[in-house]
């Protein structure tokens, strides 16, 4: 009798379920320069949880370690730079507002961070997720020993 077949007929084959121990991570190198920034959030996002990988499990961390350069010279399409703000709670009694252009000037990693962090799961797995994205303004990089290799993300268009 084949592994496939049992008595009471063929058998289909089990499902692949990741455990977390046996996960091989990757480390990528991304280059943002004159990338959109939704496209290559969502981008970012499939790789952090995984899911470009036939081994994908919804509860396990599968995604890969990726590296951000230039996170300053990303670019928003219409008028987002001057209309795009971002809020957030201060523990005082009021929201705190900064337009993009502001914050492209002060904290540029935090644009392309933000926009990553609201595509992936709400919970202490997507957390863990978003600890693997590493993001600098301009080229340096301190992750050379991890040997990242380069990726292709979100042609500019």
């Amino acid at each position: 009798m084949s592994p496939l077949t049992s008595p009471k007929g063929p058998q289909l084959g089990k499902s692949f379920m990741a455990k977390p121990g046996e996960v091989d991570r990757k480390w990528l190198l991304v280059d943002a320069t004159d990338k959109v920034v939704g496209r290559l959030a969502s981008e970012l996002a499939m790789i952090l949880m995984g899911k470009h990988r036939p081994t994908y499990t919804p509860h396990v961390d599968t995604g890969d370690f990726v590296v951000v350069v230039n996170c300053e010279k990303v670019r928003f399409t219409g008028k987002k730079w001057q209309q795009k703000e971002y809020t957030w709670y201060t523990g005082y009694p009021r929201l705190r507002r900064i337009k993009a252009a502001e914050r492209l000037d002060r904290r540029p990693e935090l644009i392309l961070q933000e926009a990553v962090r609201r595509m992936l799961p709400k919970n202490k797995l997507g957390r863990a997720m978003l600890s693997k994205l590493k993001l600098y303004v301009g080229p340096a990089h301190p992750h050379q020993a991890q040997q990242p290799e380069p990726a292709e993300l979100a042609s500019a268009s």
